[in-house]
């Protein structure tokens, strides 16, 4: 342990103090060493924890502190009274699980009278060192920090997400700048294959020159992949922190306890706030995505509480039903035996076939059940009564991007990504994701899973 007292400490009591925790957590990061993106992400983990804590368990202490141990590190807790009921602690974890992506380490700390979320961003090498002598001044310093008024803060909040679609902006035409001229590699290297296959029988140097051009064009390839892969991995990083904070702002502008709007400013904020959640749905998409590329997804097993499991999902996906014609259904697991695999990659591959399922749902039902026939495999089914899949597309909606067309699909917004990667995640827990359906009839996704992850 470090044995530095905090650098500061201060309260959330209402919802305007979000604004002024945010501000801090910025100021505090900057004070201590952390890079500009690095500033961004704490403070928006920080208000976005702060601002569910608040609103479902009351006040909440955030503590910054400076450590040492392993690395220098800037430490931020956010702490509030404990919930009477259990449920509500699944609840609130599953709505800030959003936020662990923005900090490097990130714990739960649960006992009887309190809740704290613990983050951790560890600073850059190039930082000063965390001596005692420094944090002291750190400390002083920061005790003459003052929250600045809500506006400004969300005035900094746009030249920071402008700032971060400017920056997109340029990888996207960097990114295309490189296609092309991968393009031109290839017409050169289908060229120059043409022209020395006529003369393989001839001379063995030309085979050998050939096949050293194309090593080469196909390391520059998979060259151009990681680029991209790692250009959507900072590009949804980057543009979910500031996207997250206009949600978060539009929330606090039209609730009821704000100064009033007219009819015409509510309207224009709910359009402001469903576009910004249209694009953090985007995003997300995005940086699952560039995390299944990547292949830095690593199953961890733990047992798993499946009842638990579903009663999150189902307090989550119940606000995605729309339409009143629409009825979402969880069935209680029961009778069934011990599960072994990865929690969160199983609650990501459910959440994506339920929203699908409700995004093709015009009237009827989605439902989730367990199913268990014997053996040492646990089958997961999640069925809809919504505008089902031709034969001959059922294969195609795993494919990434790849969307079902038709009149029925209309004004159905989506990137084609959600079913791809929950294959994806599947397979990496050792099981199998099928699909039956019936066109205009509904659809029947199952997740077969061994008890014991490989």
């Amino acid at each position: 342990m470090n044995g530095h007292p905090p650098l500061l400490r201060t309260v959330i009591s209402v919802e305007h103090d979000v604004f002024a925790v945010r501000q801090h957590g910025r100021e505090v990061a900057a004070a201590i060493g952390l890079e500009g993106q690095d500033q961004i992400r704490v403070a928006t983990a920080l208000s976005e924890v702060g601002r569910q804590l608040l609103a479902r368990l009351g006040p909440v202490t955030v503590t910054f502190e400076a450590v040492t141990d392993p690395h220098d590190a800037l430490t931020v807790s956010a702490s509030a009274p404990a919930p009477a009921d259990p449920d509500t602690l699944t609840r609130l974890l599953a709505e800030i699980d959003g936020a662990r992506r923005l900090m490097e380490t990130w714990r739960i700390e649960d006992t009887p009278d309190r809740v704290t979320v613990v983050m951790r961003r560890r600073l850059p090498a190039a930082a000063l060192a965390l001596t005692a002598a420094r944090v002291a001044a750190l400390r002083s310093d920061l005790k003459r920090l003052r929250p600045g008024r809500p506006v400004e803060e969300f005035v900094l909040q746009n030249q920071q997400l402008l700032a971060a679609l400017q920056e997109a902006e340029a990888h996207r035409d960097q990114l295309l700048r490189l296609n092309e001229e991968l393009e031109e590699t290839n017409r050169g290297v289908l060229a120059l294959y043409n022209e020395l296959s006529a003369e393989l029988e001839e001379t063995n140097r030309g085979v050998v020159a050939l096949y050293a051009e194309l090593d080469d064009r196909s390391a520059k390839l998979r060259d151009a992949s990681e680029a991209k892969t790692r250009f959507l991995a900072n590009v949804s990083h980057e543009m979910r922190a500031p996207v997250t904070a206009i949600l978060g702002l539009v929330r606090l502008i039209t609730d009821p306890g704000s100064d009033p709007l007219t009819d015409e400013q509510r309207t224009q904020l709910t359009l402001i706030g469903g576009s910004a959640q249209d694009m953090l749905n985007r995003v997300n998409e995005l940086l699952d995505l560039a995390k299944a590329e990547s292949g830095r997804l690593v199953p961890v097993p733990a047992e798993v509480d499946l009842a638990a499991v579903f009663g999150a999902l189902r307090g989550t996906m119940r606000s995605l039903v729309a339409r009143p014609e629409v009825e979402l259904v969880v069935e209680e697991p029961v009778g069934l035996p011990t599960l072994v695999t990865d929690e969160v990659m199983l609650t990501q591959v459910l959440r994506n076939l339920l929203t699908n399922g409700i995004k093709f749902t015009l009237s009827g039902e989605v439902r989730l059940a367990a199913r268990y026939a014997g053996g040492d495999t646990l089958d997961l089914v999640v069925t809809d009564t919504g505008i089902g899949i031709a034969a001959d597309e059922q294969q195609r909606v795993f494919e990434e991007f790849y969307q079902v067309r038709g009149d029925a699909q209309q004004g159905v917004i989506g990137t084609g990504l959600g079913l791809p990667y929950a294959r994806s995640l599947v397979t990496l827990l050792g099981g199998e994701l099928t699909l039956e359906s019936t066109e205009g009839e509904g659809s029947t996704f199952t997740v077969t899973l061994p008890l014991v992850i490989p």
